[in-house]
């Protein structure tokens, strides 16, 4: 939701900058996203002055170029050479300086800088208006009136008044604050100030009857009001109209159409206005939609309506959707002379499902079905009347039609001092409590000392309870006002061992260590993105294709993030995340966690000691066993990964199951997904991860005294032969006196036999108790080579 600065100002009387007030905003539970300066002109007109020029001359070397001196309150005259038909000695005109910069209506900004045209001197510009972005004018250079003060600034000349936009992000409880007005109530309540208000008491309806009008469902149009305005003509909207919607993002339309909005944004009551030419019958008709009934919405696209879609017709057709979209025939044209204009409140329940079966969000929509003021409808109408009488010309012609039998009562209900205090934290003060509630719009009238009742106005939907009523008392008093005690109590821990989240936390500080960041994607996918259909949970009323199934494994949601930053030139992706996947079942649903690994790209960002060196599968197999080792499991045995998702990988088997995968990505997903190069994933069985380590005993071991010994051995083996399994005969050789097997090289070439390769591997030998001797490190390293020959069939070269 966009706010103006400008336009708040309207109710409120603050000297705070708008930096300040976005704070306050933020604080009092309407949280500023972005505050954002916009400018009535582009570039404001910054830096431009005004000048008189004092002598004008024709150019030595060029027939259509004049040498001007011209004078900008400076001590000394500028020379500035100009083309334009009009420029002559004694006119006021707008200078861009030296330094200065001009935006043009069309084009690219552009700074101005000494130079020479044509061999004379030319320390500036005359500008014209489609230069400086006044206009589209190209004629020459702008003539200002003679009282231009010389030396002043342009932008004061033309009363330039930049504006703030605020982008709020309202939460969907807030919708009392879905205008200009709510807001300025908040900061008015924030501030203990009254806030102003528009004097309407100039309206005076006319003496025609109205539009008839028929409300055949009150329960979806609890008010309905109306009125006729003749004599009007559709045109374009004064500039200070348009300034105010464009401020706020919204493009200017017509005079009628552009009454209608700002109304919506200044008082958050959205109005309608039909061409009451095209009225069939000269009635109004608020009813159900027959199942079926076709309607040409105003956006041109024709829709079947259904029978749960309250609709404002004539006597013969449907007109508009209430609350949701206008018809493209019954609406506002240059051609409409007369409207009747609509203010309604509608059932915010229904205009929410209206606008969800049409995937219609429009302004309207989004405040009526939150719930909009059902006492502002009549206020709105008449403002907005008074408004159209003042840009469109025209008479109010009818009486006023206000359709509301059952006038919605405030919220009323008991509220302790006590547990207002309790439940906040803090012991404020019966008086100040009263005071809030008062400067909020809220009735209090006491009970007891304790006791009060309060009466809180329909506009405000969410407080209806006094837990809610607590909340505005907090919001206002400042969240940050609340101290934190000297003492916090909290019971002993009974997390189960080990405590899930933080062993997560140990291995994401270790993955954040090595350069990964963490990522956290949507649970919902789609069905292309799913390994087995049958076992997919799919949603009922999924909001788009794209998210209409939970996830069943973490590859593809990381493949989009991988692709999202591919496309903004972030190629470079090291990343890890914790989620679940979703299976149903026979019995019902199941979750799993996990964690995933992805890498992409390089392995670093291009610098200049480091060229490009592109992730390997070797590098996030590094990651793995890197946790592996973290989370101290051993056991594990290694076979090559089966299944759709990868090109080639390993799976870390504890027993029968996979604790992990690891693999390069195949291209079938990469192409799915939309990504390019090369991707490798890893994938944790994270609830079996922590069944695992639930086993886990913590042993110390005393660092040995004694030194360890490094021997190195090159074996010729099979191309089949893994690094892997030479790990493991060496492992089930020598179990006390080797801790540690490394490979440090791999060669394949026309010097070995054909589908042979070189193995170099190191063994770290270290005795706990003792120094080893030569022949203890000896006898070892043959006990290594005769296994590795029978096992692996490896020759020692």
């Amino acid at each position: 939701m966009n706010i103006s600065y400008n336009w708040l100002k309207n109710y409120i009387n603050t000297d705070k900058t708008p930096e300040e007030l976005s704070l306050i905003l933020t604080d009092i539970g309407l949280e500023v996203e972005l505050l954002e300066k916009v400018q009535q002109i582009p570039g404001g007109l910054e830096g431009l002055v005004v000048g008189e020029v004092k002598s004008c001359e024709q150019h030595p070397n060029a027939d259509k170029l004049k040498v001007t001196t011209v004078d900008v309150g400076a001590e000394e005259l500028l020379h500035i050479v100009c083309g334009a038909p009009n420029v002559r000695t004694g006119l006021k005109v707008i200078v861009a300086p030296v330094g200065a910069s001009c935006h043009p209506t069309t084009g690219e900004p552009f700074k101005i800088t000494k130079s020479k045209i044509r061999g004379e001197v030319s320390e500036g510009m005359l500008c014209g208006e489609d230069e400086i972005g006044l206009g589209s004018s190209h004629a020459g250079i702008v003539e200002l009136a003679d009282s231009a003060v010389i030396g002043s600034l342009v932008r004061d000349y033309f009363e330039i008044k930049d504006d703030y936009r605020f982008e709020i992000g309202l939460t969907p409880n807030r919708a009392d604050a879905a205008s200009h007005l709510g807001v300025a109530r908040d900061l008015a309540a924030y501030f203990r100030e009254a806030y102003s208000s528009s004097d309407v008491s100039a309206f005076r309806e006319g003496e025609k009857a109205a539009v008839t009008v028929e409300v055949a469902d009150a329960d979806l149009a609890p008010r309905y009001a109306g009125v006729t305005i003749s004599g009007l003509t559709v045109a374009e909207s004064p500039d200070w109209l348009k300034e105010r919607l464009q401020t706020i993002g919204i493009r200017p339309i017509n005079n009628i159409v552009d009454v209608t909005n700002y109304i919506l944004h200044d008082l958050g009551q959205p109005l309608h206005a039909f061409d009451l030419d095209k009225i069939s019958g000269n009635k109004i008709i608020v009813r159900k939609a027959a199942e079926g009934e076709p309607f040409v919405t105003l956006d041109g696209v024709e829709r079947t309506l259904s029978a749960e879609d309250l609709v404002i017709a004539d006597a013969e057709k449907p007109m508009c959707i209430a609350g949701v979209f206008g018809g493209a025939d019954s609406g506002v044209s240059q051609s409409t002379t007369a409207i009747f204009l609509e203010s309604a409140y509608f059932n915010a329940v229904s205009v929410r499902k209206t606008s969800k079966r049409h995937n219609l969000k429009t302004d309207s929509s989004f405040r009526f079905e939150r719930g909009t003021d059902p006492n502002m409808p009549l206020y709105a109408l008449q403002k907005a009347a008074l408004l159209i009488q003042e840009v469109a010309g025209g008479e109010i012609s009818s009486t006023v039609t206000d359709q509301y039998p059952n006038p919605v009562s405030p919220f009323i209900f008991e509220v302790s001092y006590e547990r207002v205090q309790r439940l906040i934290g803090k012991a404020i003060p019966a008086e100040e409590i009263k005071a809030i509630l008062l400067a909020l719009g809220i009735g209090v009238t006491p009970i007891s000392e304790d006791v009060i009742n309060v009466s809180v106005p329909a506009y405000k939907v969410d407080v209806t309870r006094e837990v809610d009523v607590i909340e505005e008392v907090l919001r206002i008093y400042g969240y940050n006002n609340i101290e934190l005690q000297s003492q916090i109590k909290s019971s002993l821990n009974t997390t189960e061992k080990p405590d899930k989240e933080v062993v997560l936390n140990q291995i994401a500080d270790m993955l954040i260590g090595n350069g990964y960041r963490e990522i956290l994607n949507n649970s919902l996918t789609k069905l292309a993105f799913v390994e087995n259909e049958e076992t997919a949970v799919r949603l009922v009323n999924p909001l788009s294709s794209d998210l209409d199934t939970m996830r069943q494994n973490l590859l593809f949601s990381a493949l989009t993030s991988v692709s999202y930053n591919q496309k903004r030139k972030r190629p470079n992706a090291k990343y890890f995340e914790y989620g679940k996947s979703y299976f149903k079942n026979e019995e019902g649903y199941t979750e799993k966690q996990h964690l995933a690994l992805t890498l992409a790209g390089n392995q670093v960002d291009e610098n200049w000691i480091v060229g490009d060196k592109k992730s390997s599968f070797y590098h996030i197999k590094a990651a793995v066993d890197q946790i592996v080792r973290r989370l101290n499991i051993s056991g594990l045995q290694l076979v090559e990964a089966s299944g759709e998702y990868f090109d080639y990988g390993l799976t870390y088997m504890k027993g029968q199951k996979a604790l992990v995968t690891v693999g390069a990505v195949s291209v079938e997903n990469l192409k799915k997904a939309d990504v390019d190069g090369s991707v490798f994933f890893a994938t944790f069985d994270w609830d079996l991860v922590l069944k695992v380590i639930r086993k886990n005993e913590i042993k110390y071991q005393e660092v040995s005294k004694f030194p360890a010994v490094r021997r190195d051995l090159a074996l010729l083996v099979d191309d089949a032969v893994t690094f892997e399994q030479l790990k493991v005969v060496a492992s089930k050789t020598e179990r006390k006196l080797l801790k540690e097997v490394s490979i440090f090289d791999v060669y394949k070439g026309d010097k070995l036999p054909e589908g042979k390769k070189s193995y170099a591997l190191s063994f770290i030998l270290q005795d706990e108790e003792k120094t080893l001797n030569d022949k203890q490190i000896d006898g070892i390293i043959k006990k290594l080579m005769l296994n590795f020959e029978k096992e692996t069939g490896a020759t020692v070269r």
